[in-house]
């Protein structure tokens, strides 16, 4: 019997995400404007494929319409100035998380936020450290990390909600999962510039983060240290992590 519903539904989605990805690609150094025409010759799509996902991408802000003609929008900009500087993040905190993990031969980690997940930029594996689940570009739920926890208290309070209302899964059974506590953390966090995390992503984890704040006060990303929770002691780590983190914070507001 043939199965429908999620796996039709996936099959699509990468469909259209192809097609989409064939005609933002299909411009060149040089182009300024294409016709739906010489889109449809670039990409190999029929013209009313091209007239139609033209029109979605120029709603969105992807594509700008000039008569009848087609450019790359403004948006595509402002997308690859956000890529750009993450990859300048990186290359800035990359010294500083060596540095780290050669002192503490635990596993270092630099993490930016990303609806209620963190998006892991950089992940520096110690040779004493677990085999942890974090991979660059991997997520996971920021409530239940010390990254994420590090973000969300110098974040604006409809960022915490967001998270909060999307509501706090469980991950192990020791993840935050009540509202109020979660917040009586954060707040303790913001005073401290320190976040603990103590076997909530994962049983004999332990990790101290703390967070990079821009100059207007709210975190753009955070650095963290994870290690066991039988060999590292997470007090004596965090003025190393703060230290990193302020280091960082100042690169960004001389940036």
């Amino acid at each position: 019997m043939r199965t429908t519903g999620r796996n039709d539904g996936e099959r699509g989605d990468g469909l259209v995400a192809a097609r989409i990805a064939t005609v933002l690609g299909a411009f060149r150094p040089g182009d300024d404007t294409l016709g739906v025409s010489e889109l449809a010759r670039r990409t190999g799509l029929a013209k009313t494929t091209v007239h139609r996902l033209a029109g979605h991408l120029a709603d969105a802000g992807l594509l700008e319409r000039e008569g009848t003609a087609l450019r790359l929008g403004l948006r595509l900009f402002e997308i690859g100035q956000l890529a750009m500087r993450r990859r300048g993040l990186v290359e800035a905190a990359r010294p500083y998380l060596a540095d780290l993990r050669e002192a503490t031969r635990n596993t270092v980690h630099l993490a930016v936020l990303e609806g209620t997940e963190v998006v892991y930029l950089d992940v520096l594996r110690g040779p004493d450290a677990p085999d942890l689940p974090s991979r660059i570009g991997g997520r996971f739920p920021a409530h239940a990390t010390g990254v994420g926890k590090a973000i969300l208290a110098y974040s604006p309070e409809s960022v915490v909600a967001q998270v909060i209302e999307a509501g706090l899964p469980r991950v192990s059974s020791r993840t935050i999962t009540a509202p109020g506590l979660l917040r009586r953390q954060l707040a303790r966090i913001h005073d401290d510039g320190i976040a603990f995390e103590r076997e909530e992503s994962g049983v004999g984890v332990v990790c101290a983060a703390s967070p990079l704040v821009a100059p207007d006060g709210h975190a753009v990303a955070a650095v963290s240290i994870s290690g066991w929770a039988t060999r590292m002691r997470t007090e004596r780590v965090a003025p190393a992590v703060r230290t990193v983190a302020l280091a960082l914070s100042r690169t960004l507001s001389d940036s």
